[in-house]
């Protein structure tokens, strides 16, 4: 079972990786889906997403919780029935979730690629990095803000709230593996711990809502 990562967050709180090696039909094993949720997967193209798919159940699985335990509300944000809080992730051979007993949470996980260096203007200020002259360095810290961004819109949850508009992410060095977030959204601010830490040429970021 290629379970590839385990983060204890806080007592509460837990971070878990797969990464997707085995086939849709051994993925499928032990696995019990609820009928929307196998609609669902029969409606996808992607050979990869279905394994991603089913992966994420395993995930699940390994918090305690089955396929039924899980349902989304009407802006696509996943939920437990038990209350507590979960957020889900899959880039290419690899997926994540996050889950608390009490806090808010989100997680992303992204490919590291160089076209992140076209599309940056459309989230962040670019003009913030031009002390940055690696490509490699500059596509790590685009990744990096463009996850924390990301798991930040995933614990919100609401339509037209922008990236680049509302969502700020605190500066941090190429040495650090935590920043800090804020949304400011329809008069109201939030802030959110962000966490990141990198593998195999991707970008994991996971943030946690700070109590008011």
């Amino acid at each position: 079972m290629p379970l590839y990562k385990t983060i204890t967050v806080n007592p509460y709180t837990k971070v878990y990786i797969w990464k997707i090696t085995e086939s849709e039909k051994e993925l499928s094993l032990n696995i019990d889906l609820t009928n929307k949720c196998q609609l669902r997967m029969n409606g996808m193209k992607s050979e990869l997403h279905r394994r991603g798919f089913l992966s994420i159940r395993h995930l699940m699985g390994l918090a305690g919780y089955v396929d039924s335990d899980l349902f989304y509300d009407e802006a696509g944000k996943p939920h437990l029935k038990d209350g507590n809080h979960i957020s889900i992730t899959h880039s290419y051979h690899f997926t994540g979730i996050i889950v608390s007993q009490k806090d808010e949470v989100g997680i992303d996980i992204e490919k590291q690629r160089d076209k992140i260096t076209l599309i940056g203007h459309k989230f962040t200020p670019m003009e913030a990095y031009a002390d940055i002259k690696k490509a490699k360095e500059l596509v790590k810290k685009l990744t990096i803000i463009w996850g924390a961004k990301e798991s930040l819109y995933k614990i919100y949850a609401t339509h037209g709230l922008s990236f680049m508009d509302h969502i700020y992410i605190h500066d941090f060095k190429n040495t650090d593996n935590t920043t800090r977030g804020i949304i400011s959204y329809d008069g109201r601010t939030s802030a959110y711990n962000i966490t990141f830490l990198e593998f195999e040429e991707f970008t994991c970021v996971y943030a946690i809502k700070k109590e008011a």
